[in-house]
């Protein structure tokens, strides 16, 4: 049995066995057009483990007919690329896969760039970070950057397939039966990474027993316990941290509670209290707002038990204080207000403080005219009496816009307009 893996044996040899990428390797899609015309650039290739990154750039070499050749930026030293480069000279062109990209040193770049340059190595770079965030601008100016996608549950689907039916690289020689339960549990519990599923799908045919007529059964029991739950992975300080925060907010923002559960489930299982106790206390302010002021202290109170908690149990609050948000009426009034008001300020839309207004507690104050006649609002029967109270370059200047969207605020926007109208 061939000791190397079978997500590995099972590459593409050429664009015509990618599987997924149609955006990228579809007929009259941008790579395939490169790979017909051979007028390969360098690339960066970025996108989540295992949905194809290595097999693009194997696919590239094997429909060229390029010698290909695989680094790693952060184990492979210099030496290595030296070597690399020397072969590229020798044969005119070197497809280089370099993994992990965004950990390329200054010392390696500065080494490789020229031959990127001339062409002579035609670098596909993968990484899983967003490469306009991690990855040095020297090596990104030179390279087209593509995004790969997460790979369907029918497209992991198709490649079990082809494996089970190979005969040279995969598991055709083999009497596999497989249930169509334990297909769909490869094909789905990967969560789109193709290499985990080809790999536990070979443990899967090598680890059970053949029955008497030399046939091999795989249940859905078998893929179960052969390939455990692909764990969630969350980077906490990667691009995609930001991206589910995001859709986080919006999701609340947007009332939608399936959706605003799914990404803070995400949030859970990143184990990521902080960041989800923070961007709750945001929403409540930003979005919810002067709508349903007691959401904020409620969504506070929630935190708070959910901190004490701990998880798992600080789900509990957290769900809780999210389907709340998610149903309150919304409004971003006072946030606006407010940026409004600091904008003003930016500009330099100051003034001075209005005389009246000035502090009048200090010997000679009377004498500057400080605190002159400043009308004290609780010496009338309303609590209220006109004067101007912001400087007077700014004294027609209106900030807060009231909205609807709660009974709470359409109280404070008819008090808002009765005293702007006295």
């Amino acid at each position: 049995m061939n000791e190397k893996p079978l997500a590995f044996r099972m590459r593409p040899r050429s664009i015509d066995e990618v599987v997924g990428q149609e955006h990228l390797v579809g007929y009259g899609k941008i790579i395939r057009r490169m790979v017909i015309a051979r007028q390969l650039s360098s690339m960066i290739l970025y996108g989540p483990p295992g949905i194809g990154k290595t097999s693009i750039a194997s696919a590239i070499a094997g429909s060229t007919n390029y010698a290909f050749r695989t680094l790693n930026a952060v184990t492979n030293n210099k030496k290595d690329m030296e070597i690399v480069a020397a072969e590229a000279k020798m044969s005119g062109k070197v497809i280089l896969l370099l993994d992990e990209v965004h950990r390329l040193d200054k010392g390696k770049q500065d080494f490789l760039l020229p031959f990127l340059e001339n062409g002579m190595i035609t670098m596909i770079g993968a990484t899983t970070s967003n490469p306009f965030h991690a990855i040095n601008p020297a090596i990104r100016s030179r390279s087209q950057i593509f995004e790969l996608k997460p790979l369907s549950p029918e497209n992991v689907k198709q490649m079990l397939l082809r494996a089970l039916l190979d005969e040279e690289r995969g598991l055709g020689k083999y009497n596999v039966s497989i249930e169509e339960n334990a297909l769909a549990y490869f094909s789905e519990a990967c969560a789109g990474d193709v290499r985990s599923a080809l790999n536990s799908l070979e443990l899967a045919v090598l680890s059970t027993q053949p029955a008497e007529n030399g046939a091999i059964t795989i249940t859905a029991k078998t893929a179960e316990e052969c390939m455990q739950k692909k764990g969630f992975v969350h980077d906490k300080d990667g691009d995609a941290h930001y991206d589910v925060l995001s859709a986080f907010q919006k999701s609340i923002r947007g009332s939608d509670v399936n959706a605003s559960l799914h990404y803070l489930g995400r949030l859970i299982e990143a184990g990521d209290l902080v960041s989800i106790a923070r961007r709750l206390t945001v929403i409540a302010y930003e979005d919810i707002g002067l709508a349903s002021p007691q959401a904020g202290a409620r969504t506070l109170s929630a935190i708070q038990a959910a901190e004490r908690l701990g998880f798992p149990e600080a789900r509990i609050p957290l769900a809780n204080a999210v389907i709340e948000l998610c149903l309150s009426p919304k409004s971003n009034s006072a946030y606006l207000a407010i940026d409004a008001a600091i904008s003003d300020i930016r500009a330099g839309k100051i003034g001075d403080v209005p005389d009246q207004l000035r502090d009048a507690h200090y010997k000679g104050a009377k004498e500057l005219g400080r605190g002159e006649g400043y009308q004290y609002p609780h010496d009338f029967d309303s609590g209220w009496v006109k004067q101007q109270y912001l400087p007077n370059d700014l004294k027609s200047k209106k900030y807060y816009s009231p909205k609807k969207s709660g009974k709470f605020e359409q109280a404070l926007g008819e008090i808002y307009e009765r005293l702007n109208r006295s």
